[in-house]
């Protein structure tokens, strides 16, 4: 299995922008987090959430790739389920098999989170810092904030065996936990 310096190596590789940087290393503590949660392989996880946008540089004039082109890369370096998620996560576009398990939900509703977390820390003061989950509800509910942030998605938590409330709060520390290296501290 790839290991986590060779994976940030091959995001660097990709020409993975700044903000996509943050975001894989979102995705992958919020991946890591849930895996604790459920105990699922912790390193699994968050491989999958640091590697599953790696197409992305290359694939976002085309998303009916995006997604079938990081499994293709990962082949024999991640897991099946972890390739199999990688490709769900982005099934709407690349025709793909939709999310079936657990792992393919976390990894959807995980990914998805990060975007409204961030945007959230970079309006506030404090950053991550005091960040509540009815705070994020609220940002939720009105969709003109970080209006590209796919609700239905972070809603697929249930699907991974979470309630909302109980998703956020986790997604909300997971992120807090590594703000600076996210770049989220005021």
């Amino acid at each position: 299995m790839i290991q986590r310096q060779t994976a940030i190596n091959l995001l660097a590789e990709h020409n993975t922008p700044p903000s996509l940087m943050q975001h894989a290393l979102a995705s992958e503590a919020i991946m890591r987090a849930l895996a604790n949660r459920f105990g699922e392989n912790v390193e699994v996880w968050g491989l999958t959430g640091l590697l599953h946008d790696l197409d992305y540089p290359a694939t976002a004039e085309t998303p009916a790739r995006h997604g079938l082109d990081t499994a293709e890369m990962l082949a024999g370096q991640l897991p099946d389920e972890a390739l199999a998620a990688i490709r769900a996560h982005n099934a709407e576009m690349n025709g793909a098999k939709g999310p079936a398990t657990r792992f393919d939900y976390a990894l959807r509703c995980g990914e998805t989170v990060t975007g409204l977390i961030s945007a959230a820390a970079l309006m506030r003061p404090t950053g991550m810092e005091g960040m509540e989950v009815k705070s994020i509800k609220k940002k939720m509910k009105d969709k003109a904030f970080a209006a590209s942030v796919c609700r239905d998605n972070i809603r697929q938590c249930a699907e991974a065996g979470l309630e909302l409330e109980d998703f956020l709060a986790l997604a909300i520390e997971a992120m807090r936990s590594h703000s600076a290296e996210l770049g989220l501290n005021k």
